[in-house]
């Protein structure tokens, strides 16, 4: 066999063999010695406490014990068939029950044989008993590696416990692994960091984190290992940013033009805020460098980045260039596109919208006037990435709601033109620092962090289900003052799984107490086609109907500035992002607005936890930093796609320290060494030579 590395092929590691391969790509992806070595335990537990039967009771966690097995039976038929055997010792007796797997365990357990059982016990009946233990035969001559008090945990799974590929058996193989190890692993990480940041080396965090000498250690070799993770991923994001500005000429818009000028002194309706101002600053000063502009803006719901991104276009326009904005769905784009144009008027600049219902002939006009140069801003959903759309010259692209498009999507954008397009890309989720961070590091960011004057905040009130009259009658009140309700539903029928208040029951409930004809009511929900969906919105736009009725398809878009009233059934069941997205629906005239959270009386800890942050703030920022402590970043919304965060051991909400002093070391590094040429950075450029060879879809925003 060839030389043994990281990268040998998992079945040739003693005691995995061919069968054994194939479950652990399968069921963990591992693939290779490295593979393992990156499988993490979970927690630690102390295998140098044994408890006595008779200590046992259902409220322990994980617990061992020592006894031998007095007798073994296979009970019930077919589908309730499970294995039980009786342990004993010198206190009493208990159970061990199998359900699945039991071939395995029926050929290796015999009475008489001496145990080591761990796992959860549970009560029944004033009787003990645990399911599915990890069982290994006593040995006292066994060497045991590591600190006892400190044994690993590792995740398995169904099939690899049946296979002997429990926590224990995997600990096993990390066993003969590690003895490998002292010869294969490599220090990633230049001496003068560690000795900056007092790591240890990473042969040594390596073996401490699955086998630890002490809790010292293992703090000491979890540091290093998130540091390292964080640290990588910022040299990834810098180098990237870094690598774009040397290579991606942008184009420049030199001059403020009589667009600009004209639709700043004589159309915008309003003042502009100071963070508008700021980030339009942030923006021309991109736009003039002859660098490819790769921006992120950020801003609440309300905030004004629709104006913004108008702002930016005119400027585009006035240098000779064309603009576009994508939008995620027909309803955005065509939002977009009635807002900008509303806001111009009528004869003032070229502006159309390309969506999948675009007719035919319409098209051909568009793309006719594309290349003509006629069209100067052109707002659409993915149609905008077809083929026969060509731009004669695309100056600037703009991306709304970004999480939503993925690298490849966007990177089709950037081919529009010789020169790439400057990106904008807009969202109204606000984004956790150290996310925005991690996912968009190599983007510039700006933030409009105030709300336009005479706006109010939202006033957020949480209900529960019997108090559902108060609800219908304050509806009652605000539709009396001429204003407008939303009723949102996380469900459209009724699920098998989910008793929630269904759209459709809801409807009927809805009609009961607001008949016709002195209440209207829309309808709006994902199954309907795009034309009804439209119908239904309009009539509501219209004041046609004064409740809409809708499951969480309005979250994007939809502006209704007399609608005043957001009520959100089952709210217990949305993320706090989504809950504040369908909040900022509401608030967008001078009126006082409410959104009215509707709950069970039943609350998880954490669906308590995001109601009242809802209840106490407005703030976009500090309901992302609670949402991320929550859900993990993981399931921020994008991240998964992304593929950015392939974190083991580091976490966003509790690491935000360390990914800090990691990007401000890499951003030392690149300052003091753009290229990574000196000596003292060899690992670095090493690390970049065998990843990344030839272009690859992070060089685009």
């Amino acid at each position: 066999m060839a030389e043994i590395s990281l990268i040998t092929p998992i079945e040739y590691l003693k005691g995995v063999g061919q069968h054994k391969a194939e479950l652990l790509k399968k069921e963990l992806s591992v693939f290779s010695f490295q593979d393992l070595l990156l499988y993490y335990p979970f927690r630690y537990i102390d295998r140098t406490r044994f408890y006595k039967i008779r200590e046992l009771n259902g409220s322990l966690p994980l617990i061992q014990i020592i006894g031998r097995v007095v007798s073994k039976e296979i009970v019930g038929e077919k589908q309730a068939r499970r294995l039980v055997i009786q342990v004993k010792d010198d206190t009493g007796i208990m159970e061990l029950v199998w359900f699945r797997g039991l071939k395995w365990i029926d050929r290796t357990l015999h009475p008489g044989l001496a145990v080591i059982v761990f796992g959860k016990p549970t009560e029944f009946n004033g009787r003990i008993s645990i399911s599915h233990p990890e069982v290994e035969i006593y040995n006292p001559a066994a060497k045991k590696i590591g600190n006892l008090s400190l044994q690993p945990v590792y995740n398995s799974t169904e099939k690899l416990k049946q296979n002997q590929l429990d926590s224990k058996g995997i600990q096993r193989l990390l066993e003969n692994l590690t003895e490998l190890s002292s010869s294969l692993i490599r220090e990633t990480m230049p001496g003068y960091i560690l000795e900056k940041y007092h790591l240890v080396t990473r042969l040594e965090a390596l073996q401490a984190v699955h086998f630890p000498a002490d809790q010292a250690a293992l703090d000491a070799a979890i540091r290093r290992l998130k540091f390292e993770e964080l640290f990588f991923i910022q040299l990834k994001l810098l180098r990237n940013k870094l690598l774009r500005t040397e290579k991606f000429k942008g184009c420049v818009f030199e001059r403020v033009g009589e667009k600009f000028n004209e639709f700043y002194s004589s159309k915008l309706p309003f003042d502009l805020t100071n963070a508008q101002k700021r980030v339009l600053k942030e923006i021309r000063m991109d736009t003039q460098r002859g660098v490819q502009m790769n921006r992120l803006l950020q801003g609440d719901v309300g905030s004004g980045k629709t104006v913004v991104a108008l702002m930016t276009m005119l400027l585009a326009v006035d240098n000779g260039y064309q603009a576009c904005i994508m939008a995620p769905t027909e309803i955005l784009a065509r939002q977009h596109y009635l807002s900008i144009q509303q806001l111009v008027g009528p004869a003032f600049i070229q502006v159309e919208i390309l969506t999948g219902s675009t007719k035919k002939k319409d098209r051909k006009r568009i793309h006719e006037a594309l290349l003509d140069g006629s069209l100067h801003i052109l707002i659409g959903t993915h149609a905008l990435l077809e083929d026969p759309v060509q731009f004669q010259n695309l100056g600037l692209a703009i991306i709304d709601e970004q999480h939503r498009f993925g690298v490849e999507q966007r990177a089709k954008l950037w081919r529009k033109n010789s020169i790439p397009p400057h990106m904008l890309v807009m969202t109204a989720t606000p984004i956790p620092r150290t996310l925005a961070m991690t996912l968009y590091g190599d983007l510039d960011v700006s933030v409009i962090d105030e709300l336009p004057a005479g706006r109010k905040p939202i006033k957020t009130i949480h209900l529960y289900e019997n108090q559902r009259l108060r609800m219908f009658g304050f509806m009652r009140q605000e539709i009396a003052k001429g204003r407008q309700v939303y009723v949102v539903y996380p469900l459209i029928k009724e699920s098998e799984k989910l008793d929630l208040l269904h759209l459709e029951a809801g409807i009927e409930a809805i009609s009961r107490a607001f008949p016709l004809p002195e209440f209207r009511i829309s309808i709006v929900h994902g199954q309907m086609s795009a034309a009804d969906k439209e119908f239904e919105m309009q009539r509501f736009v219209k004041h046609e109907t004064q409740i809409m009725v809708a499951t969480t398809v309005i979250e994007v878009g939809v502006n209704v500035p007399n609608a005043s009233v957001m009520i959100i059934e089952n709210s217990e069941r949305f993320g706090l992002s989504q809950l504040h997205q369908l909040r900022g629906r509401v608030g967008r005239g001078a009126e006082q607005s409410y959104c009215i959270l509707m709950s069970t009386n039943k609350l998880s800890a954490d669906g308590k936890i995001r109601l009242e942050t809802m209840v106490r703030t407005n703030d976009g920022f500090e309901i992302s930093e609670t949402d991320l402590k929550l859900r993990g970043p993981g399931n921020i919304e994008g991240t998964q796609q992304s593929g950015v965060l392939d974190l083991k051991l580091a976490d966003l909400a509790q690491d935000q320290h360390i990914l800090q002093v990691a990007r401000n070391e890499v951003i030392a590094v690149f300052e003091a060494d753009p290229a990574l040429e000196k000596d003292e950075n060899q690992l670095l450029r090493e690390y970049f030579n065998v990843r990344q060879p030839g272009i690859h879809w992070n060089k685009i925003s």
